[in-house]
């Protein structure tokens, strides 16, 4: 990444954090406004694309369940709409991240190897748990409440699980699905493919694990991910 590319990334990561904190979708102890959430990520996506893609990938969204669904079952954001909540916070860490990251990687032997703009940046982190769009279905199981009653209280499972190439891979597809020319931006393939780290790798694929680190936008969405589900719990 030469010091022009630099450039442009700070001024172009700072327009869209300026997009998110204009209304500030996610407050600070974790809980969220679903319809800010949504008009913050539509305007940080007609930010970060060209309007043809921009239709492309907020149709996906729309029609895969992304503003409704849970992010989990039973951990962070476990609530409806929870996935939109966290994809956007891991976006916002990431782009908090992401100049300090790419200031220190100018610095080494590969920095010529890799450059990335704050649209890559924003598209791998709001694309990283795609696969889980329309993942989950309620139920209600039976159970007590505090006053000794029986009730039926609704909780989060995994439909038929078709997640078979993996969590990442998994999304990486559903990107691919939603704005097909993806299928040339490796880096951001990469990126969104491996920010689970070694919990979603296969025996095989860990022999070369190592590879895929040296690219820096792969450890900026596993650092992101990380800080949005600890720090914010969400």
């Amino acid at each position: 990444m030469t010091s022009e590319e630099l450039t442009v990334l700070k001024n172009d990561v700072n327009k869209l954090l300026e997009i998110y904190n204009a209304d500030t979708p996610i407050n600070n102890d974790g809980t969220f406004d679903t319809e800010k959430i949504k008009t913050v990520t539509c305007r940080m996506i007609d930010s970060s694309l060209s309007s043809s893609d921009a239709e492309k990938l907020k149709g996906w969204m729309e029609s895969h369940e992304f503003w409704t669904s849970p992010a989990s079952s039973k951990f962070h954001c476990n609530v409806k709409g929870g996935l939109s909540a966290h994809s956007l916070m891991v976006a916002y860490q990431a782009l908090v991240f992401a100049v300090p990251v790419m200031e220190n990687f100018a610095e080494t032997k590969r920095a010529a190897a890799f450059s990335f703009t704050a649209s890559d940046v924003f598209i791998a982190a709001i694309a990283h748990d795609f696969c889980k769009a329309g993942f989950y279905q309620t139920e209600f199981r039976h159970t007590k409440n505090l006053s000794g009653n029986w009730t039926y209280e609704p909780y989060y499972k995994v439909k038929a699980d078709s997640r078979n190439l993996g969590h990442g891979n998994e999304s990486v597809l559903n990107l691919i699905e939603a704005i097909p020319e993806y299928i040339t931006k490796r880096p951001v393939l990469e990126a969104i493919s491996r920010h689970m780290g070694f919990s979603d790798v296969s025996e095989n694929e860990s022999y070369n694990y190592s590879n895929f680190l040296q690219n820096p936008l792969v450890i900026l969405i596993q650092l992101a991910d990380q800080t949005a589900a600890q720090w914010w719990d969400c």
